[in-house]
C-alpha cells in the first residue's frame, strides 16, 4: 500500500505541479480536462454499460469465475451528504500502476490498439462515465485508495483526473461491511456516492438490467444488483443475480463454432430462477475494405454471433428484449426471433448501432450468411432426430419486419438465401430425411393429412405420395403453428388437380374401410365448390356401386352427374329397403344404368359423422338418388316399355312388397294405375280406361259378343298373368295374383265392370230371357255402386225393341221407353178416360213374377209405371196435335172437361196439366197463348190496364161459357182476380212515352210493385228519363227530386234551387215509400241530398254570399249534434276558399277572426283577418264555435303559425315596442312546444334584420347575446355587460330573461361558453387594456379561435387607454435571447403567461422566433453593417445548431451572403460568404493569416461550448457553402532550381526501393481499384522511369488565393519533395536522417504525399490512404517483414503477375 500512496503523491507532483516544478505540459490538460468535460456531458452515455464493459475487458486471474457486483445503499460511508452510495465490485486482477498514470490522464487507455485482443470499449469515456452520477468516485484496488472530484483541485486548478488518496470516510472495513463481512472482499471496488438527482435514474437503470446482459460477454459468469439498507423494507432496486455456462461444440469447415449457452436469472421475489439456453453460432468473416473506418482499421475480420434461443428469452418483465449487441445489449428491438451480436459501431448512447456507418453495414451484409449457415446446422446435423422435432427450428427464421429499414434488407437477404437452400424436408414415408427448396415443396389440408394416416394404418401403401409433381411438405411441419413460416418461404397448398392425380394413384377408395372411404368423400364433399369442381377429380373412379352381377364397381362422378348419364346411382332411403331394392335391381337387370351403393358403404353411411354433408354433396354434385321401395317401383314402372317379361316380373314385385309392407296400399293403387299392362295381343298397354278379365269363360262375352269397350281404352288381359312363377327368390301363385291383379289393377266382369259407352247389337231384337235378367242385373249393380251407365249404352237399351209387350191383349216387342207396367183395374180406367189413345203393357206372363223384382232398373231404363206418367202420356198426344194446327174452341172445352173429369174422380192432374199447360192453345187478347201467364179479366184490373198491356182470355170468343171454367182455368195456371199479380204488370209494361202524366194512384201502384220486388229494374228503367213526378218547381224526373225531410231540409235552403216531391199532392202514403222512391233515383237521404250540396257549395263557394254563409253557418250549427257531413265536403270546408277576408278569399285554416287579444301583434305583421267590417257585419262572430271547428282561428294562442308566417321587416327599429317584442316571443313559445313544426325561410329572413335593442345598438338576433346574471356561473362571472352586442334589459325589462329558450331558437347567443365569436367580433371597438384582457380571459377559458378577420389582430397596449392591433405573425411569446426587440412584438412583456398559451392556440403565434426570423435578422444585420458582438453570434449559431434541419439548411444557404470572421476584437465582422474559409489545413491556416490583409477565417466561440461544439458549428458552415481553405488554393510549385546545386541520384538504391513498388503495387490490386496487371505496371513502370534529382535548398511553393473582389492573395512556403509528373522529374531535399524525427517525418509525409499523387493523379479518392500506407514503411524503413506485415493487416496482396513485373524491374533483389 505504501508503494501505491508514493505513486499517487509522485503523479500529483510531477504531472499536476503540486507541491513540484511546473510542468510545461499543464496547459495542455487543462485544455484537454475541458475537452473531456464538453464530451462527457454532450453525449447521453449509459455509465452502467461503461462499467460493465470495463470489467469485461479487465485481466483474471486462472481459476478465478469472473464476476461483477453493484450494491447500493443509502448510507453515506463517504460522508459526502450523499442520498445513496453505489458499490461496485469485480474480482479482476486489479489496477497496476500503468492503470493509474492511465486513468489520471485524458485519451491514454491502456486498451487503445487491442481491438484485436478482445477489448470492447471505445468510447474513450470508460471510467470516467461515473461522473455522471458521482461527483466524487473512489478506488480501492490492489493497495490503491484514491478518489477523484469534478470540480477543479484548488491546488492546481484542475478536475476529474487529479487523484487523492483516501484514508478513512470510507475505509475498508466500511465497504465490507456493506458487501457482507463474513466474505472476502473482491481485488477492485468502485464507491460511487451519487449525486442528488441521480439516485433514482441509478436505481432505475439497476433495476432494468437485463437478464441477457452476459451472453456475449466471454469474461464475466455472473453479474449481480442487490441493495443493501438496515431495513430492507426500504429497498427499491429489484434485485437479480445473472449466471452463464458455456458448452462449445466446434464446427471448422466454415471458420465457425458453435455452441450452447445456458443463462440462468435468479430475481428475488420472482420465485425460482428462471433459465433459458441458446444456441450460439459464432462466425467469422474478412473485413472487406470498402467497409474499413479509421475507428477500426487494425481489425482483419468480424466476428459475428448470433444467438436462437430455445425457450423464452429472460426478459425481466420487459415487453421486448434487444436483438442487436455490440458484446453489450443495445436498445434496438429488432423483432428477429434470434440475437445479433458483433463488433458494431455504437451511437455515444450505447442505445443503437450507427446503422448508416459503413463498418457496420458490412457487418450486417454478413448476418444473412452467418444465419443461413447456423440454421443449416440446427436443421441438417441432428441425424438421428426425428423430423417433427426439426419444425421447432424454422422459429427462427425472421417472419416479422423490422422498424428498421436496414435491417429489412438483412430479413429480406436471409429469405432469398433460404428459398435457395433444401431446408424443408418431404414426406417420404421411410427412414431416410430427405430436404428440398420451398418452392419444390407443397402443402396438403389438414383433412386429408388425416385420411392419409389412418390409410397408412390400413396397410395403404403411400411412397409414391411425392410423385404427383410437388414434394409434400412433412406432416410434422405442415401444422397451422406454422403457417406464417411457411408462409414466409412461399410454400403453397398443393394445386387443386394434385388431389385427384394421388386418390387415383393410390388405393384410397378401393382399398380402405368403409368409414375411411366415407371420410374420404367427406373431405371433397367439404372442398367441392372452393377446390375440386373444377378439376379432373370428376374422372377418376370414386364412385361405388354394385354392379350388374352383383360385384361392387367404380364409377367417376361425371359418369354419374352428366347429361347423358352413363351411371345413376342411388341410395336406399330406408335401412331396411337396402337389401330388397339391391337384389330386385339385379331381377330387372339394372335398368336404365341404375345402380345403388354396396349394403355395407350405405350402412356405414348411416352412423358417420357429418352424414348430412356427404349426403347433400351425394345429392347435389353427384347426383346420387336416394329411393325408397316406392320410387324405384316408380322408377322401374317409368322403364316398362317393351319388355312383357319384366312388366309381368313387376307385377309380382308389387305383390311382394305389398305383402312385405315395403309399399303401402295407396303406393300399389297407383302404380298399379299407371304401370303398363300386357294385352291378349302381347302388346304393352300403359294408357287405358279400364281392364277385362281375359275372354275365356266370362260373362260379357255371353252378353255382348265382341268387346265393345276396346275403342273406349280397355285393356283385355293376356293370359301370361295367370302363370306362377319365382321373381328374385320369391313365389307367386295363378290364384294370388289373379286376386291381385282384380283388387289393384281393376280386371273386372260382368256386372262388375262398367259399360261401354256404345250400342250394342244384341239388344236391337229380342232378347232371351236369361240374357234380359243379365242385363237388368247388371244395371242394379251400377246403379248400386253409384257408377253412371253411358248415354249411348242407357240409349241403345232404352230404344232398342228387345222387351217383350202387349197392347190390348195383343203380343209384341217394344223399346222399354215405350212400354208402361201397370194394374189392370188403372189401365183400363186410363182408357175409358181417353180419347184414341192405347197404353202398351211388360208382358208379364212371358218374363213371370220375377220381373216385378227389377221395377227399378226398368224405371232406368224408361218403362213407365206411374198414373201420372200414364197421364203425361196422353197429354203429350194430344199436345202433338197443335204442331200441325190451332185447337178448335170444342177441342179446348174437351181438354176442360178431362180435367173436370180427372177432378170428380179424384185422379191426380199434376202430370197431364203439366203436359199441357205451357202449349200455346188458348186464345187471347194478345193472341194464342198458354194458360200460364192469361188472364180472366174483372173490374180489379182497372188500374193495372192503364200502364200495362195484360193478355187477358178472349171472351168474346168463347163466349160466356168460359167463366163456368173458372177452377179447371186457374189449375191450369190461368190468373183469377188481381191478387199478387204485380209481376203480371211489370212484365207487360207499356213503353215509358206512354206513362206521362201519371196520376197519384198509378204513381203509388209503379212503387207498390216496386215494394214487392217485383221486377224493380224494369220499373226504375221504365221511369228514368219520365218527368212523372210533381215537385215544387214542376213535373221534374226522379233523379232530379228530392223527398221532404224536416230534419235537414236547411241544408237545401242555402240555395233556393232544388225540386222537392210535392207530398200534399201524393198524400203522406208517399212518405212510406221512401226506398222505392230512392230506387227510383229521388234523393230521400241526408247522404244524397248532402253530396248535391256538397257539389253545389263547391261551385258557389267563390260567389257565396252574405246570405248564403250565414245561412250555411246556421246550418251547420242545426245539424251539429244530428247529422254529420261527408268526409269530402268537410275537407272542402276547410279546404275551400269561400271566406271573405282582408288577403282576400281563403280556406278557413287560413284566416283568423280578429280579436282583442291580437292587438299587440298587429304592428308587426299583415295577418288574414276574416272581414267583418265590409263583408259579413258584426253577425259573422255569433258563429265563433262553427267558425274554429271549421279551423278559423278564433284565439291568440292558436295563430302563432300565421305570426310566423306574416312577420313584417322593420323599416324603423325604434318603432317596436316592448310589449310588440313580447307578443312575438310569446308566439314563438307556442310554436316551439310543437315538435313538428319548422319556421318557415321567411321568418328567419324578416327576423334576422335589425329590430333587438342592445347595448351596442339595434342588431339582428344572431349578433345579440342574454346576459343573464342570475345563471351560476354566468356571463358576469366573465364580462361585464358593455363587453359585448347584450340585450338591454333596461329597455326590455328583467322579463326578457324569461324567453332563453325562445331568444336562443331565433339565434340569441344564451350560453355564455358560446358567445366567444360574437365577444371577439367586438374586439376592434375596445381601447381599454381592462376590457381587452378581460374578453381575451373569457375567449381563452373557452378554447375560442379566430372565425373573423377583425378578431385576427393583437391588441398591444401603450398605456392603460393606448395601443394599436398588430398581426400575430409580428408577435413571439418570448425571446430567448433577446435578439428580437425590435423586430417583433414580444407578448410575455404585455401579458400573463395563461394568455400566452392561448394566443399561441388562438393566433398560432410562435413559442419562440422561427428560423425564419432568424435568417430576417441576420440579413438585416448584414445589410446594416451592424457589428455583432460574440454573444450575439452565440445566441445566433447556437439557435441554428439547436433547429438544424434540410429546411434550416436551405434557408440560411439562400439568405445569408455575409457570414462572421473572427477579428481579434470584441466585435465580429460580417464578410462575404465566398471570401471567407474554413481553416481544414491548419499549416494553409497559419500561412494565410500571415499573409492575407483582412481575416478570412469563419469564427467560431472560443472556448468551444457545449451547447455550440466547434465541429457542429464547421459542419454548419460547410453546408451553407463556405469553402474550406485547401479546396479554396490554387498551389504553384517553382520550376526555377539552381542547376549548380541538382545532383541526380539512382532511385532505386535511394528512395524507390523494391518493398515501396511491392506496396504500391499491392494497394493498387485491390479489387476497390478495379486497375487490371497491365495498367498497374504501366503506373509503377512510369514512377520508376522519373528522374530523380537531389537538391540542397527546399523547394518553394506558392499559394494563391481569389477573393470576390478580384483580389488575391498570395502566400510562399517551401517543401522537401516535388513531382513533376509531366516533366517525369522527381525533385528531393538531401535527407539527413540525425536531424531529429521532426525533419524525418516531415519528409515522410511530403515523399509519401508526392508518390501518391503521382501514382493515383487520376484517382484521388484514394490518395489519402495509399499516403498514410507509404508514410507508415518510409517510418519503417521499408524494411521487408514490416511492409508485408502492413499488407495482410490490411488485405492487401500482389499476384504472380506482380511478382513476375518486380522481378524484372528489380532484377538484383
Amino acid at each position: 500500500m505504501e508503494a501505491a500512496r508514493e505513486h499517487i503523491e509522485e503523479i500529483r507532483k510531477t504531472k499536476f505541479s503540486i507541491g513540484g516544478q511546473q510542468n510545461p505540459l499543464t496547459e495542455d490538460l487543462h485544455q484537454a480536462v475541458k475537452n473531456l468535460s464538453a464530451e462527457l456531458y454532450a453525449k447521453d452515455v449509459h455509465f452502467l454499460m461503461e462499467l460493465i464493459q470495463n470489467a469485461e475487458d479487465n485481466d483474471y486471474l486462472e481459476g478465478v469465475n469472473p464476476s461483477l457486483e453493484f450494491v447500493i445503499t443509502s448510507e453515506d460511508i463517504t460522508a459526502t451528504g450523499a442520498p445513496a452510495t453505489l458499490l461496485i465490485f469485480n474480482n479482476e486482477k486489479g489496477f497496476s500502476s500503468k492503470n493509474i498514470d492511465s486513468i489520471c490522464s485524458v485519451g491514454r487507455s491502456t486498451k487503445k490498439g487491442n481491438r484485436k485482443r478482445g477489448y470492447i470499449g471505445e468510447k474513450g469515456i470508460g471510467f470516467k462515465s461515473v461522473f455522471l452520477v458521482s461527483a466524487q468516485p473512489y478506488i480501492f484496488s490492489n493497495g490503491y485508495q484514491i478518489q477523484f472530484n469534478e470540480e477543479p483541485c484548488p491546488d492546481c486548478n484542475l478536475g476529474y483526473i487529479v487523484p487523492k488518496w483516501v484514508e478513512e470516510n470510507p475505509t475498508l472495513s466500511d465497504i465490507k461491511e456493506i458487501y457482507g463481512s463474513g466474505t472476502t472482499l473482491p481485488t477492485t471496488t468502485i464507491v460511487l456516492p451519487l449525486k442528488l438527482d441521480k439516485v433514482k435514474p441509478v436505481k432505475q437503470q439497476l433495476s432494468a438490467v437485463h437478464p441477457e446482459v452476459l451472453l456475449f460477454l466471454t469474461k464475466i459468469k455472473r453479474l449481480s444488483v442487490r441493495e443493501h439498507n438496515k431495513d430492507p423494507r426500504l429497498n427499491t432496486v429489484s434485485a437479480i443475480a445473472i449466471t452463464s455456462e458455456t458448452n462449445f461444440e466446434v464446427r471448422k469447415n466454415i471458420d465457425a463454432v458453435s455452441y450452447t449457452l445456458h443463462l440462468s436469472a435468479d430475481e428475488k421475489g420472482k420465485g425460482s430462477d428462471r433459465e433459458c439456453s441458446y444456441y450460439m453460432w459464432k462466425q467469422r468473416f474478412p473485413v472487406r475494405h470498402e467497409n474499413k473506418v479509421e475507428k477500426r482499421m487494425e481489425v482483419e475480420e468480424w466476428v459475428i454471433t448470433l444467438a436462437f434461443p430455445y425457450a423464452e428469452r429472460l426478459h425481466r418483465g420487459m415487453s421486448s428484449s434487444p436483438g442487436i449487441y455490440a458484446f453489450l445489449p443495445t436498445e434496438m428491438f429488432t423483432n428477429f426471433p434470434f440475437i445479433i451480436q458483433a463488433d458494431f459501431l455504437l451511437s455515444s448512447s450505447r442505445e443503437s448501432i450507427l446503422l448508416d456507418n459503413k463498418w457496420n453495414q458490412g457487418i450486417l451484409d454478413c448476418v444473412p450468411t452467418a444465419f443461413i449457415n447456423a440454421f443449416l446446422s440446427l436443421v441438417k446435423t441432428s441425424e438421428n432426430a426425428p423430423v417433427s422435432s426439426l419444425a421447432p427450428m424454422f422459429r427462427f427464421i425472421p417472419i416479422n419486419s423490422s422498424s428498421y429499414p436496414e435491417l429489412n434488407i438483412v430479413r429480406e437477404s436471409i429469405k432469398a438465401k433460404l428459398l435457395e437452400e433444401s431446408i424443408l424436408p418431404s414426406e417420404s414415408y421411410t427412414q431416410q430425411k430427405i430436404f428440398h427448396q420451398p418452392r419444390e415443396v407443397g402443402r396438403l389440408m389438414p383433412a386429408f393429412w388425416t385420411i392419409l394416416e389412418k390409410a397408412r394404418k390400413q396397410e395403404v401403401s403411400l411412397v409414391h405420395l411425392s410423385s404427383h409433381g410437388k414434394y409434400i411438405l412433412s406432416s410434422s411441419f405442415d401444422q397451422t403453428e406454422y403457417d406464417h413460416i411457411l408462409n414466409f418461404l412461399g410454400v403453397e397448398l398443393v394445386n387443386n388437380e394434385w388431389y385427384a392425380k394421388c386418390i387415383q394413384s393410390s388405393k384410397l377408395v378401393e382399398g380402405v374401410s368403409e368409414d375411411l372411404y366415407l371420410e374420404l368423400l367427406l373431405f371433397i364433399a367439404d372442398n367441392w365448390k372452393s377446390k375440386f369442381y373444377h378439376t379432373n377429380i370428376k374422372n377418376i373412379p370414386l364412385i361405388k356401386y354394385v354392379g350388374l352381377y352383383g360385384d361392387v364397381s367404380l364409377c367417376s362422378i361425371n359418369e354419374s352427374m352428366l347429361s347423358n348419364r352413363d351411371k345413376v346411382v342411388s341410395l336406399s332411403r330406408q335401412y331396411e329397403h337396402i337389401s330388397w331394392l339391391i337384389d330386385w335391381n339385379k331381377e330387372f337387370k339394372c335398368p336404365a344404368n341404375y345402380f345403388f351403393l354396396p349394403k355395407s358403404t350405405q350402412e356405414s353411411i348411416q352412423f358417420m359423422y357429418k352424414r348430412e354433408t356427404v349426403l347433400g354433396w351425394l345429392q347435389d354434385h353427384v347426383k346420387v338418388g336416394s329411393m325408397n321401395v316406392y320410387e324405384y317401383a316408380v322408377h322401374l314402372n317409368n322403364c316398362l316399355t317393351s319388355c312383357q317379361k319384366r312388366a309381368i316380373a313387376f307385377v309380382h314385385f308389387l305383390y311382394h312388397s305389398l305383402r312385405k309392407k315395403y309399399l303401402a296400399q295407396g303406393d300399389v293403387g297407383y302404380l298399379c294405375g299407371s304401370m303398363p299392362l300386357v294385352d291378349n295381343y302381347g302388346d304393352l298397354k300403359r294408357q287405358r280406361n279400364g281392364v277385362l278379365v281375359p275372354a275365356n269363360g266370362s260373362k260379357w262375352v255371353g252378353l255382348i259378343g265382341s268387346n265393345p269397350w276396346r275403342g273406349e281404352g280397355y285393356v283385355q288381359l293376356a293370359e301370361d298373368y295367370l302363370q306362377p312363377g319365382y321373381f328374385a327368390g320369391e313365389y307367386s301363385s295363378k290364384v294370388v295374383l289373379l286376386e291381385f291383379l282384380k283388387t289393384h289393377v281393376g280386371a273386372s266382369d260382368i256386372p262388375d265392370i262398367s259399360p261401354p259407352n256404345a250400342s250394342i247389337p244384341t239388344v236391337s231384337s229380342l232378347l232371351t230371357k236369361q240374357n234380359a235378367f243379365l242385363l237388368l242385373g247388371w244395371i242394379r249393380n251400377l246403379k248400386q255402386r253409384g257408377i253412371h251407365i253411358p248415354v249411348k249404352f242407357l240409349r241403345c237399351i232404352k230404344e232398342g225393341s228387345w222387351l217383350k209387350i202387349t197392347t190390348c191383349g195383343c203380343p209384341g216387342n217394344r223399346p222399354p221407353s215405350q212400354s208402361f207396367m201397370l194394374s189392370s183395374l188403372l189401365g183400363n180406367i186410363l182408357q175409358n178416360g181417353s180419347v184414341l189413345v192405347d197404353i202398351p203393357l211388360v208382358d208379364l206372363s212371358f218374363y213371370g213374377d220375377k220381373m216385378n223384382e227389377y221395377k227399378e232398373e226398368l224405371k232406368t231404363i224408361g218403362v213407365m209405371s206411374e198414373f201420372g206418367e200414364a197421364c203425361e202420356f196422353i197429354g203429350e198426344r194430344l199436345m202433338s196435335l197443335t204442331e200441325y194446327s190451332t185447337l178448335t174452341r170444342e177441342q179446348v172445352f174437351s181438354v176442360l172437361n178431362f180435367i173436370r173429369f180427372l177432378r170428380q174422380k179424384i185422379l191426380p192432374l199434376d202430370k197431364f196439366i203439366n203436359s199441357i199447360k205451357e202449349k200455346k192453345w188458348l186464345r187471347t187478347c194478345c193472341g194464342d197463348r198458354s194458360p200460364v201467364g192469361s188472364v180472366l179479366y174483372d173490374q180489379e184490373w182497372r188500374t193495372a190496364s192503364q200502364i200495362s198491356n195484360i193478355p187477358f182470355i178472349d171472351q168474346e170468343y168463347f163466349g160466356e161459357e168460359i167463366l163456368s171454367f173458372r177452377v179447371e182455368l186457374k189449375s191450369l195456371g190461368v190468373v183469377i182476380g188481381f191478387g199478387e199479380s204485380y209481376q203480371l204488370v211489370v212484365d207487360n209494361l207499356k213503353s215509358p212515352s206512354r206513362l206521362t202524366s201519371l196520376t197519384a194512384s198509378t204513381v203509388l201502384l209503379i212503387l207498390e210493385c216496386m215494394r214487392r220486388r217485383v221486377s224493380s229494374n224494369k220499373l226504375v228503367e221504365a221511369l228514368r228519363g219520365v218527368k212523372g213526378f210533381k215537385t215544387n218547381l214542376g213535373y221534374k224526373s226522379p233523379g232530379e227530386c228530392f223527398l221532404y225531410d224536416s230534419q235537414w231540409v236547411c241544408i237545401l235552403q242555402v240555395f233556393k234551387d232544388f225540386p222537392l216531391i210535392d207530398h200534399k199532392f201524393y198524400g203522406t202514403s208517399i212518405f212510406t215509400y221512401r226506398n222505392e222512391l230512392k230506387q227510383t233515383g229521388v234523393k230521400v237521404d241526408f247522404e244524397d241530398a248532402v253530396k248535391e250540396f256538397s257539389n253545389r257549395f263547391k261551385q258557389q263557394a267563390s260567389y257565396m254570399t252574405k246570405e248564403n254563409v250565414l245561412s250555411f253557418l246556421l246550418c251547420c250549427r242545426q245539424l251539429k249534434n244530428t247529422h254529420v257531413f261527408p268526409p269530402d265536403l268537410k275537407n272542402y270546408i276547410r279546404e275551400g276558399k269561400w271566406l271573405q277576408t282582408r288577403h282576400g278569399r281563403k280556406r278557413p285554416s287560413e284566416c283568423i277572426l280578429f280579436g282583442p287579444d291580437w292587438q299587440s301583434i298587429c304592428p308587426i305583421t299583415d295577418l288574414p283577418f276574416i272581414d267583418g267590417d265590409n263583408c259579413y257585419g258584426k253577425d259573422i262572430h255569433e258563429y265563433k264555435k262553427e267558425l274554429k271547428s271549421m279551423g278559423v282561428v278564433v284565439e291568440f294562442k292558436d295563430g302563432a303559425k300565421f305570426v310566423a308566417a306574416g312577420l313584417l321587416s322593420p323599416l324603423d327599429p325604434t318603432c317596436i315596442t316592448p310589449a310588440n317584442v313580447f307578443s312575438l316571443l310569446e308566439c314563438i313559445r307556442i310554436l316551439l312546444k310543437d315538435k313538428n313544426y319548422s319556421f318557415p325561410d321567411a321568418f328567419f329572413k324578416n327576423i334576422s334584420q335589425k329590430w333587438l335593442k342592445t347595448t351596442n345598438g339595434y342588431r339582428p338576433p344572431h349578433e345579440c347575446l342574454l346576459f343573464d346574471s342570475n345563471e351560476n356561473p354566468s356571463w358576469g362571472s366573465y364580462l361585464k355587460r358593455t363587453d359585448g352586442p347584450f340585450i338591454d334589459e333596461d329597455f326590455y325589462g328583467s322579463n326578457i330573461t324569461l324567453y332563453k329558450k325562445e331568444l336562443q331558437e331565433i339565434g340569441v347567443t344564451i350560453d355564455f361558453k358560446e358567445g366567444c365569436s360574437l365577444i371577439a367580433s367586438h374586439l376592434d371597438a375596445k381601447k381599454e387594456l381592462k376590457a381587452i384582457v378581460r374578453v381575451y380571459n373569457y375567449l381563452s377559458q373557452f378554447n375560442w379561435e379566430p372565425d373573423v378577420k377583425l378578431a385576427k389582430w393583437i391588441w398591444i397596449p401603450n398605456g392603460k387607454q393606448d395601443g394599436k392591433w398588430v398581426s400575430p405573425s409580428k408577435c413571439v411569446l418570448h425571446d430567448k435571447d433577446g435578439l428580437f426587440s425590435s423586430e417583433l412584438k414580444v407578448l410575455e412583456k404585455y401579458y400573463e403567461q395563461k394568455l400566452l398559451n392561448f394566443f399561441s392556440r388562438a393566433f398560432g403565434v410562435r413559442c419562440n422566433p422561427s428560423v425564419d426570423h432568424y435568417s430576417k435578422l441576420w440579413e438585416g444585420w448584414q445589410s446594416s453593417g451592424y457589428r455583432l458582438s460574440h454573444d450575439d453570434c452565440r445566441k445566433f449559431w447556437g439557435y441554428v445548431l439547436k433547429h438544424w434541419s434540410e429546411k434550416t439548411e436551405k434557408t440560411l444557404t439562400d439568405k445569408l451572403v455575409k457570414l462572421p470572421v473572427a477579428s481579434g476584437s470584441d466585435e465580429i465582422l460580417l464578410f462575404s460568404k465566398d471570401d471567407v474559409f474554413i481553416a481544414d489545413d491548419l499549416q494553409l491556416k497559419d500561412l494565410f493569416e500571415q499573409f492575407s490583409p483582412q481575416p478570412i477565417f469563419v469564427w467560431y466561440p472560443q472556448p468551444s461550448l457545449p451547447s455550440l461544439p466547434q465541429t457542429k458549428l464547421l459542419e454548419i458552415y460547410r453546408k451553407i457553402g463556405v469553402r474550406t481553405i485547401s479546396e479554396s488554393v490554387e498551389k504553384e510549385e517553382s520550376s526555377s532550381v539552381d542547376v549548380a546545386q541538382l545532383n541526380e541520384v539512382n532511385p532505386k538504391e535511394f528512395l524507390i526501393k523494391k518493398d515501396l513498388v511491392t506496396l504500391i503495387l499491392g494497394f493498387l490490386a485491390d479489387p476497390v481499384m478495379k486497375m487490371e496487371a497491365e495498367r498497374r505496371h504501366e503506373t509503377i513502370q512510369r514512377l520508376l522511369n522519373d528522374t530523380f534529382i537531389e537538391t540542397v535548398e527546399p523547394i518553394t511553393v506558392n499559394y494563391s488565393l481569389s477573393l470576390s473582389s478580384g483580389e488575391i492573395v498570395k502566400a510562399t512556403a517551401s517543401r522537401m519533395i516535388r513531382w513533376d509528373r509531366e516533366a517525369s522529374k522527381f525533385f528531393t531535399q538531401k535527407l539527413d536522417r540525425s536531424s531529429g524525427f521532426k525533419n524525418l517525418i516531415e519528409y515522410a509525409t511530403y515523399f509519401s504525399e508526392a508518390i501518391s499523387e503521382g501514382v493515383l493523379w487520376e484517382n484521388n479518392d484514394h490518395i489519402g490512404a495509399l499516403t498514410e500506407l507509404i508514410k507508415l514503411a518510409f517510418m519503417l524503413e521499408f524494411n521487408e517483414e514490416a511492409v508485408l506485415f502492413l499488407m495482410k493487416s490490411k488485405n492487401l496482396q500482389i499476384f504472380l503477375e506482380d511478382k513476375e513485373f518486380l522481378a524484372s524491374a528489380f532484377p538484383s533483389d
